[in-house]
């Protein structure tokens, strides 16, 4: 097993000080939980939930200025294993954004950014040990590109440099990630630890969102009902940072920052059928320099094995 917790290190270590962006427009959470199982192809729909305060005063006050995002999207997407060792991925998402400020609504909808993806199986092992308990580890690693369907609208950016550039369905710009999925499970009881660092590059206005890093550590554990129905309750954390944004290859000061999330979620499965949902809570953030905050976020999802 030590050389598959060196690969881990080798693939987690080099982000830990490095990116992800703020909440909010194409650019946004990427959390998607626990994924299903499945030995050939699945496809399914989520739906993510979001919200953020901007123009937060200090400390943390309401102001006339403070407006409160909403960011939904539903995104459907789909799984195929074409070999054993070999995975293909793909999400499409339809973002429905909100701008509330002063009886003042802001609204605007379309398909964001897709995101296609290839990853590897370097590690499936299954043994027993400790008196017969049966122990079983899987590690995927991979890649991802972020193409520029969703629409980027130059004149929703901040003309004065005070605001985060969240409010858009997309980035407007093609842009790469690395990633990786490692579950070790006891019998019934496992830990589930995911990454992804994404690399943004200009888009034709010039502008480049800050590189991101997304981990998500969850301890599972597996309930089965009459072998035929598996449920799994499920706990853990998020961390997310960010590089500032750049604008004109100038640094934008009010974007990037931390966030750190405890996330409370739920699996369920039966037969060709899966149902899950999640939900995150700040548990710390300096987002923006604090002219951002996060809220609580929430994902559903029903996936189905083909």
């Amino acid at each position: 097993m030590n050389k598959y917790v060196v690969i881990l290190i080798i693939l987690f270590v080099p982000f830990c000080s490095i990116a992800c962006d703020i909440c909010g427009c194409g650019v946004g959470n990427s959390y998607i939980g626990i994924l299903p199982d499945f030995n050939k192809r699945i496809i399914g729909l989520r739906y993510r939930y979001n919200s953020i305060f901007t123009h937060v005063g200090i400390g943390g006050a309401s102001t006339y200025l403070t407006t409160n995002e909403l960011y939904r999207t539903v995104e459907m997407w789909g799984g195929w294993n074409v070999t054993k060792n070999f995975r293909l991925m793909a999400s499409v998402p339809y973002s429905f954004n909100v701008k509330l400020n002063q009886g003042t609504k802001q609204a605007k909808k379309g398909i964001s950014d897709i995101n296609l993806s290839g990853l590897y199986q370097l590690v499936n092992t299954q043994k027993t040990v400790m008196n017969s308990k049966m122990l079983v580890q899987t590690l995927w690693v991979g890649g991802s590109i972020k193409l520029p369907t969703g629409k980027y609208n130059p004149k929703d950016k901040s003309s004065t440099n005070d605001n985060a550039n969240l409010f858009q369905l997309g980035t407007g710009s093609i842009d790469f990630s690395v990633n990786a999925m490692y579950d070790i499970r006891l019998q019934d009881a496992g830990l589930n630890v995911s990454g992804s660092y994404k690399m943004n590059t200009n888009n034709k206005y010039d502008y480049s969102y800050g590189n991101k890093l997304n981990a998500n550590a969850q301890a599972y554990y597996k309930i089965r009902i009459k072998n035929v129905v598996t449920v799994a309750p499920n706990a853990g954390l998020q961390f997310e940072n960010a590089k500032h944004d750049v604008d004109s290859y100038l640094s934008v000061d009010i974007s990037g920052g931390r966030l750190l999330l405890g996330t409370l979620g739920i699996e369920s499965s039966l037969k060709k059928i899966s149902i899950g949902a999640n939900w995150q809570v700040p548990v710390s953030q300096s987002l923006a320099i604090g002219i951002v905050k996060a809220n609580n976020r929430m994902m559903v999802h029903f996936s189905f094995l083909l």
